[in-house]
Order: C-alpha cells, then structure tokens, then sequence
C-alpha cells in the first residue's frame, strides 16, 4: 500500500487540486496534439503536412521516459509542476506571436515543439505527485476526478474554442483570430498556474545538488533494467496496447465520420456542430462517467471491474456503428448518441490510468516506471491512429466502426492472463516492491 506523502503543512482535499492539475495537464496536451492541427487545416495548410508535424510533436510524450529520470532525482516534484506550467504559458502566449510572422509556420512549428517537450515533462512531474501524495485507494477514488478533469479540457477546449474562432475568424482573419486564442490559453494558464502553485501538496523548494550527468545515466540504465524484470511485463506491455487499440482508431476516425460529407457516407455536420456537441453534451457525460467509474473501481478493486472497463471501451465503437448504420439526420439523436459514446468512455478510461499506476509502476523507480508505462501507452495510441484512415479507406465507415468493436476482444482474452494488483502471484512470480517502499 503507498504511503500518501508527509508534509508539515496541515493537508488539503485532493479534490481542492486534482482537478486543476489534471485540467492542465490536459488542456496543454490538447492543444498540440488536437488543436494545433485543426488551426492549420483552417490556415490552409495540407493534410500530409498536419500528420507528419503533429505526429513527430507526439513523439515527446512517447520517449518522455528518457528523462524521467531527471525528475525522479529531484526532491519537489511540485517545483517542476508548477515552471512547467508557467512555460506552457509563455509558449502560448508565444504562438500568439509567431502567428503573425511572415515565416509563421515554422515559427509556430518550433513554438509547438517547445510546448510538447515542457508539457510532456510536467506530465512526469504531476503523475508522481500524484502517486506521491496519495495512498491506494485515494488514487482509485480520485482517478475518475483526474481522467474526468483530463479529457473534460479537450471536450471544453474544442468545443470553446472551435465556436469563437469561427466566430472570430469571420470578422479578423484567420490568423488574428488564432492570435487571440493562443492569447486567451496563455492568460487561463497563467491564473492555473499561479492557483497551482498555492494549492498543489508538497513545497517549492529543492535541494538535489548530488545530480550529475553519469547519475542521471545510471540511473536511466537502473530504471529500464528494473522495469524489463518486472515479472510478466511483456504481457503488461500487450495489454496496455491492445487496451486502447480500438480507442485510437475510432477516437480519430469518429469526429472525421461526424464531418464527412452525407454523399461520402459522414453525417454532414459542421465543425462548430460537432464541437459545440462534444463541448456540452459530450464533456457532461464524460465527467459523469469518469467519476461514476473512479468510484466505482474503488469499491470493486482494479482486478474485479477491470472486465468491465474494458467492455464500457467498446461503447463508443458501438454508438458510432449505430450512427453509421442508421444515419440519423437529427441533431439532438446525433448530440444523444455522442452523449452515450463519451459516458462510456469516460467509465473505461479510468482503467489503463490505474493498471499502470497499481500493476506497472509499483517499485523502486515508481514515477519513472509510470513514465514508461505511459510512453507505450502513447506509442500504441500512435500507432492504431497512424494506420486508423487506411483501413476505414479500404472498408467505408459501417465496416471499420463494425472492426473497432472486434479489437476490444483482444484486452479481454489478456485479462486472463495479465498480472493484475490484488491477484496472488504465481509460484514462479518474484516479489514486487510495493509503492511505499519506492522512493518519490
């Protein structure tokens, strides 16, 4: 069982932080990984363009786990928390900028890199704060808070901010419009921030001045090394793809099929139809159940409603085979469908956060191992989106919505077999440090 993490200070609910910290966390992945890429479609730039750069930026949070050791030396991971924060900021307000330039592509091209790498690392950095200073059954209980807060800057973000520029992008321009975006982002992070910096468990202060550069090398050579003699880690690593195999294809494929024009086989809507859906409809029902599923995993333990996160994964690829299928023209039959989709997917997501934070991650190099954890979760997320538009091509949207729902079988037949926390270990099995023995 971890050990919440001490501190002189008198404590504060988890709910008075989580929440923010999450909401950053998200909203700063998003705005690279999602909104970035929406903005150059606008701007006219082509399509081979926007996955080639955007994918490469996605690259941060794979390979993130290389210098996670940096941050598991560092004795205030709420220092780190709170300058990554503050970067973020000073690199929207520098997309602001860039926007304006003559050479604005690749100005905003580099500004977005910087963004990528400062947030990836504060992703590190707020994950072990997290583990740090909550016990077991305060990580599940608070994991639907966290996945909730997470994706709910998405849902907000897209929704928002597609609305407002259309809106703006008709009176200013393109670009002016997306200047005042990245303007707005800067000014809601910088207050996040500086709320951040008050309410976040932990100190500012650090004093590590025993880190070198062959330490830090050791170290990473120490945390892979413990991490691969993990008993069972290669089928951890299955699960953990195979998990969000299906996720990835019909999360990339779904917002395209809702555009697409009717005669392509789409439901012809709108772009600010589909955020202004998924930013009220869509968030409400993912933080219902984001936060239905925290609890409710905390109650029944990972090992025992691990089946049923997995089959409430399949409820988006259900919903938009429905809607492929019946081809509703209605918007509030669309805005209904979309509600059911995200319900069940805020309810299933909170399941890879806590397997990798109960079954993976448990150990010496705690944070670390999450880390890495992680980066093969992103690395196959990457890799179901990367070939997600050639199959849907060769089968049309009903078939390829019909193929997602069969690649969530492949997670529950591993469930068979997968080391879960909570299960007795095989005879062969070789003990696991748990949490409270790893060093924060």
């Amino acid at each position: 069982m971890s050990q919440p993490q001490t501190s002189s200070a008198p404590a504060r609910s988890p709910i008075r932080w989580v929440s923010s910290l999450y909401f950053v966390q998200g909203m700063q992945f998003f705005v690279v990984m999602l909104i970035a890429g929406l903005m150059f479609k606008n701007m006219g730039v082509a399509n081979d363009q926007i996955a080639r750069w955007t994918g490469l930026l996605g690259l941060a949070w794979a390979f993130k786990p290389l210098w996670s050791p940096f941050l598991e030396l560092a004795r205030s991971k709420k220092l780190i928390v709170v300058a990554g924060q503050f970067t973020g900021a000073a690199g929207l307000a520098l997309m602001a900028v860039a926007l304006q330039l003559p050479m604005w592509f690749a100005a905003s091209i580099a500004v977005l890199f910087l963004l990528a790498y400062a947030s990836a690392t504060h992703d590190i950095a707020c994950d072990g704060l997290y583990m740090a200073a909550l016990d077991d059954k305060q990580q599940a209980a608070y994991a639907g808070w966290q996945g909730a807060f997470f994706n709910a800057s998405k849902f907000l973000t897209l929704g928002g901010l597609l609305v407002l520029a259309g809106h703006l992008e008709r009176g200013i321009g393109v670009m002016n419009a997306w200047s005042v975006i990245f303007a707005l982002l800067a000014v809601l992070l910088f207050v996040l921030a500086s709320y951040n910096a008050y309410a976040l468990p932990g100190t500012l202060n650090t004093d590590h001045g025993d880190l070198t550069a062959a330490g830090v090398w050791r170290t990473l050579q120490e945390v892979i090394a413990d991490f691969l003699k993990k008993p069972g880690i290669w089928l951890m690593v299955l699960f953990i793809v195979m998990f969000r195999f299906a996720e990835g294809q019909v999360q990339t494929i779904g917002p395209l099929f809702l555009i697409e024009a009717r005669d392509k086989g789409g439901l012809g809507l709108s772009t600010e139809q589909v955020g202004g859906i998924y930013g009220t409809v869509g968030t409400a029902a993912f933080l219902v159940g984001s936060i239905v599923g925290g609890y409710f995993t905390s109650w029944m333990s990972l090992r025992r409603a691990m089946p049923f996160l997995i089959v409430a994964m399949a409820v988006p690829n259900a919903t938009f085979y429905y809607l492929a299928v019946t081809m509703p023209a209605d918007l509030w039959h669309v805005g209904f469908a979309v509600a059911v989709e995200m319900l069940g997917y805020g309810f299933g997501f909170v399941g890879m956060i806590l397997y990798i934070m109960q079954a993976v991650a448990p150990g010496k190099y705690q944070t670390a191992h999450y880390a890495l954890g992680s980066g093969v979760m992103q690395l196959g997320f990457i890799f179901s989106k990367t070939i997600s538009g050639d199959i849907q091509l060769a089968m049309g949207y009903e078939h390829f919505f019909l193929w997602t729902i069969a690649c969530g079988a492949p997670a529950l037949i591993l469930l068979l077999f997968v080391r879960m926390p909570g299960r007795a270990p095989k005879p062969d099995d070789t003990p696991v440090a748990t949490p409270a023995e790893s060093t924060p």
